[in-house]
């Protein structure tokens, strides 16, 4: 059933979201991301005590490809 769309108003449209306006049989939308973190950086809850002496997050990637997804869109 074909769709049938008024006056549409895009402020923005972010580099890893999906805009469609009609008809559609499916939508993949497909995005990576590399995070580095300290030690103690992710803990949730109450009443956390972390002790980092000496901490050092190693930042080097010596390959330069981690997650292709080129070929997934």
């Amino acid at each position: 059933m074909p769709a049938i769309v008024g006056v549409v108003n895009v402020n923005s449209v972010g580099s890893a979201s999906v805009l469609h306006i009609g008809d559609v049989f499916t939508i993949s939308p497909v995005s990576s991301a590399k995070t580095f973190a300290g030690a103690g950086s992710f803990n949730t809850g109450d009443r956390l005590q972390v002790i980092n002496q000496q901490s050092a997050t190693n930042t080097n990637d010596q390959d330069v490809n981690d997650q292709n997804i080129a070929g997934n869109l």
